[in-house]
């Protein structure tokens, strides 16, 4: 654990990259909206998924206590955002003919299964929208009572306009009201609404809707921008650090959130909002609506037609982190591909840097090493700046390739700095790790092939001895051609899995 540093954090609120002060010294509160869980996690979930995973753990290497919020929406979450439409995860369970809450057990869990692949921690808290209506109907209440919203046959909408006129409906995502106004349409069945930009904070429920709660208006359910308000203000308070989510929820779902939080408690209380960009295919983005999106279950089988091999979690995290969170991430095979021989180098000087052999490093490598930490924290602490990040752990690769094939000699402090690299930092803050598979359930085959192996090079050994090169070769032949390379140094064989 490092001592705690200055952090820069973009803020989209000021459209500028600021220092983190966190409500509390010593404490962070983040709020990350999560899925609606009505279908499998895709590409574009992993994104915020290891994102804000990485700054958790950043936080918390720093010193840090931090509190991770992540929601759960399993209801409010209509087929359109303008109010209309049937809601997505009942619509879901009326085609599979199943009980609501079956569908969002089933997926909940297998989102949870998908993020652990991937190596995300989980949230500290994961709060239902189901589970706290009563908060968000109290958050309805206060809203009606400072004026910014009216009811209309039984649902309850917030009066953009009259909010407007004290605040700055669009402050988030830079959009001017009457532009929003001219640009939309009436659309059917929204009469209830004052204005097309109105939005529902609680919505009567049709005599078919399933999920439906009492409240003063009627039996109905809250809109879906709701619940965020609610379960941030409940466990992170009314004041709290950092809210983080994708882009696409900037506007509406965030811009909506800030109104109601204001016209609830008079004060936006976020003091950093963060957006991850998007994941495109082909450069447009990724997700459930357009129908063009990849599951992680797909990715890691590679049963899908656009994909040419399978792709392991952790390829698919480092693949996330060689963008900067802020910029959009094409997906591609050959991207992918790339990342997968990038993780295979940072986790085989992981396991070879622990062996190097130290003697004495000149002046100059020794200033190197050690300004490549400092660096990989700057990186870090810089808006969470991955892919620079990376680059100055591959220069620690080098090095201790350097080292290992006896180009260049160190001392036991830079051994120490590049083993604290590609451990802790790679490992630990950034979450690049083996393969959750390979380190749980392949120890025990990992030491018998270790001792296979070392069993057929004394042979090789033996062989060489005797001259016989014939016998030597054909060792390494078949090794090879099951995968395992090996290679003749000053200090004996070594051998590594290709």
């Amino acid at each position: 654990m490092e001592n705690i540093r200055d952090i820069q954090i973009y803020n989209t609120l000021s459209r500028r990259k600021e220092l983190f002060k966190p409500v509390t010294p010593g404490m962070v509160g983040l709020y990350v909206c999560g899925p609606t869980v009505y279908g499998d996690a895709h590409l574009g979930h992993a994104r915020p998924g290891v994102t804000y995973d990485v700054l958790v753990r950043l936080f918390r290497h720093l010193g840090y206590k931090v509190r991770y919020v992540r929601n759960i929406t399993d209801v409010g979450h209509l087929e359109s955002d303008s109010d209309a439409g049937e809601d997505k995860i009942a619509k879901k369970a009326r085609l599979e003919q199943l009980e609501p809450m079956e569908v969002v057990q089933y997926y909940t869990l297998r989102f949870h299964d998908a993020m652990k692949k991937l190596g995300n921690c989980p949230p500290s808290i994961e709060p239902r929208a189901s589970g706290h209506i009563i908060e968000q109907i109290a958050i309805v209440q206060e809203i009606l009572k400072n004026g910014y919203a009216y009811e209309s046959n039984g649902s309850v909408y917030f009066d953009v306009k009259e909010y407007n006129k004290r605040h700055n409906y669009g402050v988030l995502s830079g959009r001017n009201l009457d532009e929003m106004l001219s640009n939309t349409r009436a659309l059917d069945g929204q009469d209830d609404k004052h204005s097309p930009a109105d939005f529902a904070l609680w919505k009567k429920a049709a005599p078919e809707h399933i999920m439906r709660w009492p409240s003063p208006w009627s039996d109905g359910f809250p809109g879906w921008h709701l619940e965020c308000s609610a379960m941030s203000a409940k466990y992170l308070g009314e004041e709290f650090d950092i809210h983080g989510g994708g882009m696409d929820l900037m506007f509406p779902h965030h811009e909506c959130e800030l109104a109601q939080n204001t016209a609830s408690r008079g004060k936006g209380g976020v003091r950093y909002w963060m957006h991850n960009n998007m994941i495109t295919i082909n450069g447009q983005k990724m997700g459930k609506s357009l129908g063009n999106f990849i599951t992680l279950d797909e990715l890691f089988t590679g049963n899908n037609a656009v994909l040419e091999q399978a792709y392991s979690p952790m390829t698919i995290r480092f693949f996330i982190l060689q963008a900067h969170y802020r910029s959009t991430l094409d997906f591609s095979n050959e991207a992918l591909q790339a990342a997968e021989k990038g993780l295979k180098r940072i986790l085989q000087a992981a396991k070879d840097v622990k062996g190097l052999k130290v003697s004495a490093a000149s002046a100059e490598v020794a200033k190197e090493v050690a300004e490549l930490k400092e660096k990989v924290y700057e990186a870090l602490c810089d808006d969470l700046n991955t892919p620079i990040a990376l680059s100055h752990l591959f220069d620690a690769v080098k090095y201790v390739n350097q080292v290992k094939d006896g180009k260049l000699a160190i001392g036991p402090q830079e051994k120490e700095t590049l083993e604290f690299l590609l451990s802790t930092i790679a490992m630990d803050v950034m979450g690049i790790a083996p393969e959750q598979e390979e380190a749980a359930g392949n120890e025990g085959v990992t030491k018998v092939m270790d001792a296979l192996v070392n069993m057929v090079l004394e042979e090789r050994k033996i062989a060489k001895a005797n001259k016989d090169w014939a016998k030597s070769d054909k060792i390494r032949d078949d090794l090879k051609a099951i995968g395992i390379l090996i290679k003749d140094t000053k200090d004996g064989i070594e051998w590594s899995l290709e």
